[in-house]
Formats: C-alpha cells, sequence, structure tokens
C-alpha cells in the first residue's frame, strides 16, 4: 500500500483510494451458481466458473487504479454467512435465498462450542496473492465478518445455554477462533484484513439501539464490549499486518437498514478499537456529520471516507466530493483520510441496483479525486 503515517506506533500503510471488498458478480457465475445448486454442476467446476471471473476482476480493478486487489466477494452468496457458517457450533437458517419479496433474513445460533475446525479463507487468499502484481504496490484485501455479527442480531437468546451459561466464555471462544483464522492468513503472508461490521453502525440507530435494549443489552457497555471482542481477536497479529473495519447501516439490493450518526460510538471506535484504518459510510445525511472525527488520535489511525455511492447510479461531481472532504478535514487531519465507497457494490450476491459501468466509473472517479487530493501514490 502507499502511504504511511509518520507518527503511528505501527508503521503500517494505506490507500488514498480504495474500496469495501464487494462487486457486481458477472452473469457466467449466476449462472454457475444456480447450476450449482440445481445439481447439475459440482463444487469443482463451480469453482473453475470463479477462478475465471476473478481472473478478470482483478484485470478491471488495475485498469481503474485500485490497489488492494479483492476477489469481489466471487465465491459468496453473502458477505458474511459463507466465512460464520465453517465456525464449529454456527447455525445458519432461513440461508435459501428464494429471492423476491418472499427472501427470508438469514438466522445465525450458537448451537454448540465455537471452534476454529478448518482455515476458511486460506484458498482464496492463495489463490488471489498469485495474481498480484507487487511491482505495481498491489496487495490482496481479504474482508471477513467482524465477529460481532455471531451476537447482535440474536443476543443471549441465540446462545444454546448448555454450551455457554456464561457470555464470557462465549467471547473468548469466539475471538479464539477468529484468533486462528487470522494467524493462518498470516502465516501465508496477508498484509491487509478487513472486517465487516453492521453492529456498531446499527448502535447509532434509535430504533435499533431500543429493539438491543428489549433484547436486555446494556446499551453503556455494549459498543465497549464488541471492541474488546475485536480487539481479542486480532491481539496476535504481525505488526505486518494491516487491519480495517468497515461499518455498515445495511446494504442490500441499494436499500440500507439503520441511520443515525456515530456519535454514540465514536471515543470507543477511535481509541477503544485496535484497528488502522475505518471504513466509514458518509455518502448520506444518513451517517450524520463529520463532528465525531474529532475522536480520531492525531497521526495514528486513517479514515477512508465513504463518500461515493455504491447504491446509485448517478456519478457523483468531482467538486462535491473535494468539498466533502475539506468538510471532514476540519475535523481529522487531511493526511489521515482517504476516499472509497460507502460500501460494497455487491454485499450479497443479488447486487446494489447500478451496472457494471456504473460500478467501474466511480471506482475510477474515486481514484482521480484521490491524486488530486493527496498526490499520486
Amino acid at each position: 500500500m502507499a502511504f504511511v503515517l509518520p507518527n503511528s506506533t505501527r508503521k503500517f500503510a494505506f490507500n488514498r483510494a480504495d474500496h469495501v471488498g464487494s462487486f457486481l458478480r458477472p452473469p457466467t457465475v449466476h449462472q454457475a451458481r444456480k447450476e450449482f445448486k440445481e445439481g447439475s454442476l459440482d463444487a469443482e467446476g463451480l469453482r473453475k466458473v470463479e477462478d475465471a471471473g476473478i481472473d478478470e476482476l482483478v484485470g478491471q480493478e488495475r485498469a481503474v487504479g485500485i490497489k488492494s486487489i479483492s476477489d469481489g466477494e466471487f465465491r459468496r452468496e453473502y458477505f458474511h454467512l459463507d466465512f460464520i457458517e465453517h465456525i464449529e457450533g454456527i447455525k445458519i437458517t432461513n440461508n435459501n435465498l428464494p429471492g423476491g419479496k418472499d427472501l427470508a433474513i438469514p438466522v445465525i445460533s450458537v448451537v454448540g462450542k465455537l471452534k476454529h475446525v478448518k482455515p476458511i479463507q486460506l484458498a482464496d487468499y492463495e489463490f488471489l496473492q498469485a495474481r498480484i502484481d507487487p511491482s505495481r504496490k498491489e496487495v490482496v484485501k481479504v474482508a471477513i465478518p467482524s465477529p460481532t455479527m455471531i451476537h447482535f442480531r440474536g443476543g443471549r437468546s441465540s446462545i444454546d445455554l448448555t454450551s455457554y451459561p456464561n457470555l464470557d466464555e462465549f467471547f473468548a471462544d469466539l475471538a479464539a477462533a477468529y484468533r486462528q483464522e487470522i494467524k493462518t492468513l498470516a502465516d501465508a503472508g496477508c498484509k491487509f484484513l478487513q472486517l465487516d461490521d453492521t453492529n456498531l453502525a446499527y448502535l447509532c440507530d434509535f430504533s435499533m439501539r431500543s429493539a438491543a435494549a428489549g433484547r436486555g443489552e446494556d446499551l453503556n457497555t455494549l459498543p465497549r464490549q464488541y471492541a474488546q471482542l475485536i480487539n481479542d481477536a486480532l491481539r496476535d497479529r504481525p505488526a505486518g499486518m494491516t487491519v480495517g473495519i468497515h461499518l455498515c447501516r445495511g446494504n442490500f439490493r441499494s436499500q440500507h437498514f439503520a441511520e443515525g450518526g456515530y456519535e454514540p460510538i465514536a471515543q470507543v471506535l477511535f481509541q477503544e478499537l485496535d484497528v488502522d484504518v475505518y471504513f466509514l459510510e458518509f455518502d448520506t445525511e444518513r451517517a450524520g456529520t463529520f463532528e465525531p472525527l474529532r475522536f480520531l488520535p492525531k497521526g495514528e489511525k486513517v479514515v477512508i471516507l465513504g463518500l461515493v455511492s455504491s447504491k446509485v447510479p448517478e456519478l457523483e461531481s468531482k467538486d462535491f466530493i473535494k468539498a466533502r472532504i475539506a468538510e471532514a478535514a476540519k475535523f481529522a487531519p487531511l493526511e489521515q483520510l482517504g476516499l472509497s465507497p460507502q460500501c460494497g457494490f455487491s454485499s450479497t450476491v443479488h447486487g446494489n441496483k447500478i451496472t457494471v459501468a456504473d460500478q467501474w466509473a466511480k471506482m475510477k472517479l474515486v481514484n482521480e479525486i484521490a491524486e488530486e487530493v493527496w498526490g499520486a501514490a
């Protein structure tokens, strides 16, 4: 990656222009997944089609100037479930993707002791690592769901009481499972890990805070408990691994599910969470103002401003985005900021209501603005 903060205790590097990770799946991948579900294509055949799609994607990322190379989450249906389901002790129901208005919301339950039993992202990382060009300062971006995804929606009622009479043991086992996966990736050479988290953002939404309180959660302590969980999961990461976190208010078929600025969690988010880079939504009023950025430690961490929408096809004005960056810089130093879309273009296999051409035009715009504001990498 391109830029290093000189005053940071961790000499991590980051890109001024970045993205959240997912891209629209090509028709070949959609068709192959359909045939796989129908039984006319086996897992090996599906993976070969995904491989070809990812090979093409890498070239498209390179063409618009992307340095943090993603596989677009082409091998996933949901950004989180296809990872979480491989942790022992997890059960997922309503994960049948019926489509249309009858689409059921998948439910994550803890039905036994949590355990990391096999590498989850290793093969996908190694496939992508073999395709990047280090001479272009490229790095593989591995995006995995935040461990909070296994707790927030269901809370205590979704966790087997026999397995975990004490929730402290649940959080400890969950963090340990993540540490093992992160170690597997680190040992293979992974330099850039991103955690995708909806729940810290949901704790900025009044209605979702009320629902969480109704489930018995203490809203004064839950953000800090989640920060401790994430820190515990990351505690053994090597010095050479940059870790980012993306906060999302929902991104299903261009819909969002939560609103509210970062103020309720800002101090914990920026000062207690042990990550290097924050990918934060700021594309509409639903994400609030830039004022919470005042909690960003000076010279230590980076916020990638999600100012370009992945939800709508209209291409943003350069002048408008530059003005928004200047506004953000009133609350955090410009050298600690970067630019990206506010979320992925396809957090689930369904994709957002944009075209492939829209997607790449937006990524090209992000890169051009970043070069004009901060200079070329």
